[in-house]
């Protein structure tokens, strides 16, 4: 009878079904190389840069500003994407790093296939920025429930979502493509820190903080909207992803 209960027992342990586990998002390793490396550290730098000359000008016209900056800005983030991400559904940058060349294996092959992985980055940024293009106008509605002008300042709200799109998710998208379980883990801030969500983390945080001079009744040009949305934009998206990168890289909320 003991000896039944016990094997009873131990079926219904077998059958009974285990808690679904987390969604295993790793943090995202930038690739090693010495091109690699040298733009991770010199585009922000130059992000950062462009911002600052063309604060004066954001200030004096801010959609004129915002609309000739945005191509600028796109260009760097595909720049970083295509030197120091590795591609969406692509190998990861440990498994590329340990791979050798067979023996005997010609540099013309090895070169063709260097230029099949560039074609894959130029074409997976592409898709990227198209994906980060078509939730702007999710962004600007957010930014209108969030507070934003409504029936005035329409294309302010739309450029500055436009920027945050650009800044924040186009660098998730290309290293995460459209795989839903890896952006419902984004979105629920369960995915490890690195240069990518760092990046998302700091901008949006800095954007939220840059609303507060707004209201403030010190009646000066650069509180006018979006400007010190756009101040806080930046400046959150750049420390956000240094930091990402570095001091907390790996960890969890």
């Amino acid at each position: 009878m003991s000896s039944a209960l016990t094997k009873g027992t131990a079926a219904q342990g077998q059958d009974t079904p285990s808690k679904p586990s987390t969604y295993a998002l790793h943090p995202v390793q930038t690739k090693q190389t010495p091109l690699s490396q040298t733009a991770r550290h010199a585009l922000p730098v130059l992000l950062a840069g462009v911002f600052a000359v063309r604060f004066p000008a954001l200030v004096a016209n801010p959609v004129s500003t915002m609309a000739t900056t945005l191509p600028l800005t796109t260009a760097l983030q595909i720049a970083y994407a295509v030197l120091c991400l590795p591609v969406a559904g692509g190998s990861s940058t440990k498994t590329q790093r340990k791979t050798k060349p067979r023996a005997g294996e010609s540099s013309k092959k090895r070169s063709a296939g260097e230029g099949v992985a560039a074609s894959n980055a130029v074409v997976t940024s592409l898709l990227s920025l198209l994906l980060a293009l078509l939730v702007t106008p999710f962004l600007h509605v957010a930014m209108v429930l969030f507070g934003a002008p409504f029936l005035t300042h329409g294309a302010h709200t739309f450029l500055c979502a436009a920027h945050l799109a650009v800044l924040a998710l186009f660098p998730l998208f290309y290293v995460h493509g459209v795989d839903g379980a890896a952006w419902a883990t984004v979105g629920g801030f369960g995915a490890p820190l690195d240069e990518t969500f760092g990046g998302l983390v700091g901008g949006v945080v800095g954007a939220w903080l840059g609303a507060v001079p707004i209201p403030l009744d010190w009646d000066r040009e650069w509180q006018r909207w979006p400007v010190t949305i756009l101040c806080g934009l930046y400046g959150g998206y750049v420390l956000g992803r240094v930091i990402g990168g570095t001091l907390v890289w790996g960890k969890r909320f």
